[in-house]
């Protein structure tokens, strides 16, 4: 049972990590267990989630839960495991009105004691870029965080919403549209009048 409270929490608010704590679980990395998973469960309070949704740019979390586990790797690395749930509004990235998202995620990162930070001005991004490295405190909140800001819709719009086609030209001239821009439309216009009898 103890590996289900955050390393520098009392341990009077047992009952409250068994039943998901509106207050975020943080961890002592060097307090953590080598020999078993450390379990949290984060489902914040109403002023949590509109400090989130804050933090977000987003007009509104309804509901939001992070649940998983923190996993003992090798002899100094962790893995950390959880699954993101989240309905919450969007602004349409148009009209700015409310679109609702719903967000089903699985979330890992790994933690690496040996993790070197690049050096150079530019590298290349590894394929697994869960990687990072271990940091002295684990807040769960900032990782839920971190990921419902990539699992959501990068361009939200509304039903009905759309961009339209903005057109530019100097005075007297004939302004460029997108139809007039696409190489093989005339072409395959004229193939079509070719394939009449």
């Amino acid at each position: 049972m103890a590996d289900d409270l955050p390393a520098d929490r009392p341990a009077d608010k047992a009952s409250a990590a068994k039943t998901g704590a509106t207050e975020a679980p943080q961890y002592r990395t060097a307090t953590l267990s080598h020999r078993k998973p450390t379990r949290f469960r984060w489902l914040p309070d109403g002023p949590a989630r509109a400090a989130l949704a804050r933090d977000l740019d987003l007009p509104r979390i309804d509901q939001l839960s992070f649940v998983g586990e923190i996993t003992p790797e090798g002899r100094a690395d962790f893995r950390l495991t959880a699954s993101l749930k989240a309905q919450l509004t969007q602004a349409c990235s148009i009209t700015l009105a409310p679109v609702p998202a719903s967000i089903d995620e699985e979330v890992t990162r790994r933690y690496l004691a040996d993790w070197v930070d690049p050096e150079a001005d530019e590298y290349e991004i590894p394929e697994d870029d869960s990687q990072e490295a271990i940091p002295e405190l684990l807040d769960i909140a900032a990782v839920a965080c971190e990921a419902l800001s990539l699992a959501l819709p990068p361009w939200p719009r509304a039903e009905g919403a759309d961009l339209g086609e903005a057109v530019f030209a100097p005075p007297g001239e004939t302004p460029l549209t997108e139809d007039v821009l696409k190489p093989f439309a005339g072409l395959a216009a004229l193939m079509k009048k070719d394939d009449k009898p």
